[in-house]
């Protein structure tokens, strides 16, 4: 009996001491590693090489992430504009939160980081400044929505171009002129950007005409009008313009607006079918213009110009032109012009 029991003790305490011994082992195994990564930090370049690692690692886990939530987020928000903000957004949370995560694992201690911003904070915001100044603009420009992705706006420089990308620092526009400009947000925020296709790309142009005074003033506007109304680009006629509560004639409309020195001035108003080209549609109205006053001679309406007559006449000084006996029509005459008898001649004694 008492061989039986020690049989069985043994044999009962046989698996604790192999579980023992494995636990020890496998301990073993993770101590041993520990020490190598330890003492593998203490290597120049390893805890830099391990933090890109994770960056790197964040980054294309962010790409894949954006590449899911790209069609959610532009489903959700309608502006383009703010979709790319909020997937810029996610896009850089997920590689700081790698990054924080390489950091820990190189053995870098966030406490020590937060104390070193603390200790550059001062510095580091002045240099700074700008750029979360810009960043506060972006947001203010993203919530006011003076503009979109997509619209042609016009710089107080008079440069025209395509909203072509919107970020929290800068503004990105694609000119006529085939340009890129990169305008920072407090820019944009504070001076006049006009917007020239937000809502209703129909815009009104001007242009101002001189005819004389003995031109026939109803005939010109009349004519004026029709020649506008003929260009392909200009808009003939329809309901009118509505903007805010005033409505405007659609079609061209001349107007009185001055009696000049010269002639009397006529302002054409015409609304061109979209902002993209106004040089070429003015010149297509001027054309027309020109071609109806022209070409038909029996037109009673002439263009006007600045010009001057000189006229001299008596009261002109010295350099008058007469009309005298024996001379000829427009022969200068110096009225001055003094008397041979008057001259005086030297004296006998002198010679």
């Amino acid at each position: 009996m008492q061989t039986g029991t020690t049989v069985t003790n043994a044999a009962a305490s046989a698996p604790a001491q192999l579980g023992s011994g494995a636990s020890q082992a496998g301990d073993s195994v993770i101590g041993t590693l520990t020490r190598l990564y330890n003492g593998l930090l203490e290597v120049p370049g390893v805890k830099v090489a391990i933090v890109l690692l994770f960056l790197a690692l964040g980054a294309v886990v962010a790409t894949y992430i954006v590449r899911l939530l790209g069609r959610p987020v532009a489903r959700r928000f309608a502006r383009e504009s703010v979709a790319q903000v909020v997937l810029r957004g996610s896009r850089f949370a997920v590689v700081i939160l790698f990054g924080f995560v390489g950091l820990n694992a190189a053995g870098i201690e966030l406490g020590n980081i937060v104390l070193s911003v603390g200790v550059f904070s001062a510095v580091v915001g002045i240099i700074l400044a700008p750029i979360v100044g810009s960043v506060i603009s972006g947001l203010f420009v993203l919530a006011d929505q003076p503009f979109e992705i997509g619209d042609m706006v016009e710089l107080p420089d008079g440069t025209r171009g395509f909203v072509e990308d919107i970020t929290l620092r800068y503004t990105k526009i694609f000119t006529v002129d085939n340009t890129f400009e990169v305008i920072p947000n407090s820019y944009v925020r504070d001076h006049r950007v006009t917007n020239l296709s937000a809502e209703d790309e129909r815009t009104r142009l001007t242009l101002p005409i001189l005819v004389t005074y003995e031109s026939n003033i109803g005939r010109a506007r009349s004519l004026i009008e029709r020649a506008a109304a003929s260009c392909e680009a200009v808009i003939e006629g329809g309901p009118d313009v509505r903007i805010g509560v005033a409505r405007y004639p659609a079609k061209p409309t001349c107007y009185i607006d001055s009696f000049g020195d010269h002639g009397v001035q006529i302002t054409l108003r015409y609304w061109a079918r979209n902002p993209y080209k106004p040089l070429t549609v003015r010149s297509q109205v001027q054309t027309a213009v020109w071609r109806i006053l022209e070409d038909d001679p029996d037109i009673d309406v002439e263009f006007a110009y600045p010009h001057s007559h000189l006229v001299f006449d008596e009261t002109s000084g010295v350099a008058q032109v007469a009309m005298q006996e024996g001379a000829p029509t427009g022969e200068r005459v110096n009225a001055r012009e003094p008397d041979a008898s008057a001259v005086d001649t030297p004296a006998d004694s002198d010679r």
